[in-house]
């Protein structure tokens, strides 16, 4: 029973890093297939690139719901094999792509498969025997993600080198061998007597967003979320279309530029936000790490060569330390019963961002790169991305300081 829960879990864990590798496989090669397919210049495709990253967080935003309802009537299993194959099918297409719009077919594909992690997640808590051991086996989904931000681009970025579609393929096969497996070694988790019917009622994407109207007081700190997210995206979404336009990057490049982000990210979450948080308390480091975040941001904006990219992402990087402190005193406004609906509605205000962040960014960068635009502006973006944070910074800071003159 020990072997067979330790195999599930590791089912788990690579499925999880697979979702999380198979975006940072493609991300290198993306901006040139779309260059190529339209047969326009790159900083032109980005916009069509921010289509494709609109269209699979909408399909994730809808479907996340739903698959998880599924899989509470069905099982965990067949939700879990079948979104693996059909991942597995996407990245084929992705790579047999003829036209952009079979790109946007399978990102299509890609947003309904790749809402399997409510799936993987409800998985761990199925095989968790208590708490002490749920903890633990929930702590593989941060390995997962730290792991697979860091690997996924590398690793595209040296198939990249075989060939603009070798990432697709290498996508593909790992999602594939990994259903096999899954096939094979993967019990049920959910009993029959514990599944319940499918209730559409039940997989509203729109349910959780309802929270945050009923607790007016977190209002304000919320908008403060959804604008740090929203600037992200000039990042999240435009990083390979700008520094290839501006730099002339290599697909190595940018998977090497996209690994090092990766390793930052997991050194501040792991490490650095456990040292300063607790030295300099949540509102504090709300304020320093939304400064550096929109700092990073203005630097990226006027980089004039490829190096200081890497130099900019220090700062930017180390900004990170905001989030979780925000996010905790989010928490700290809303009662212990009520923890897990905020958190749907935060994951929610995230996922809008996604949707929304790169057309906003992605299109005012292809038009300030454009003859149309009445001066050239290629890291207009990262501005963009900058005045979110310091809106940040003010609506937070007004909230806070309104609510201890209150006490």
């Amino acid at each position: 029973m020990a072997k067979s829960q330790k195999a599930a879990l590791g089912f788990i864990f690579i499925t999880l890093l697979i979702d999380v590798m198979g975006w940072g496989l493609i991300i290198p090669v993306m901006a040139d297939l779309i260059s190529q397919l339209k047969g326009i210049p790159v900083n032109q495709a980005s916009t069509y690139g921010a289509l494709l990253l609109s269209v699979f967080a909408i399909t994730q935003f809808i479907f996340s719901p739903v698959i998880g309802n599924l899989s509470d009537r069905f099982g965990r299993r067949p939700v879990l094999l079948s979104s693996l194959l059909g991942f597995g099918i996407d990245y084929i297409i992705l790579a047999l792509a003829p036209t952009y719009g079979w790109l946007f077919i399978g990102r299509i594909i890609a947003g309904i498969t790749g809402a399997s992690f409510t799936t993987a997640t409800a998985y761990i808590a199925d095989v968790s025997t208590d708490e002490t051991s749920r903890a633990k086996n929930f702590g593989l989904i941060g390995a997962a993600f730290g792991l697979g931000f860091v690997l996924g681009p590398a690793l595209g970025a040296l198939l990249a080198t075989w060939g603009i579609r070798a990432p697709f393929y290498a996508a593909a096969a790992l999602c594939l061998l990994n259903c096999i497996f899954g096939y094979f070694f993967l019990p049920e988790s959910l009993n029959k007597e514990n599944r319940r019917p499918f209730e559409w009622k039940r997989a509203n994407p729109f349910g959780s967003l309802k929270f945050l109207t009923k607790h007016p007081e977190i209002g304000g700190l919320a908008l403060g979320f959804f604008l740090i997210y929203l600037g992200a995206q000039a990042v999240q979404g435009n990083w390979n279309f700008f520094t290839i336009y501006r730099f002339n990057w290599s697909e190595k490049m940018v998977g090497i530029s996209l690994a090092v982000v990766g390793v930052l990210v997991g050194a501040v979450q792991a490490g650095l936000t456990r040292v300063i948080n607790p030295k300099i308390g949540n509102e504090k480091s709300i304020y320093l790490g939304l400064s550096l975040y929109a700092l990073g941001l203005i630097l990226f904006a006027f980089a004039t060569e490829g190096w200081m990219m890497f130099a900019f992402l220090i700062p930017y990087c180390l900004g990170g330390i905001c989030g979780p402190s925000l996010q905790s005193i989010i928490s700290g406004h809303v009662e212990s019963n009520q923890q897990g609906e905020l958190q749907g509605a935060l994951t929610s205000l995230m996922s809008l961002t996604t949707i929304f962040g790169p057309l906003i960014m992605n299109s005012t960068f292809s038009y300030f790169t454009s003859d149309k635009a009445p001066f050239h502006l290629p890291g207009i973006h990262f501005l963009i991305g900058a005045a979110c944070m310091i809106m940040s910074i003010f609506i937070t800071y007004r909230v806070l300081s309104k609510e201890k003159k209150t006490v």
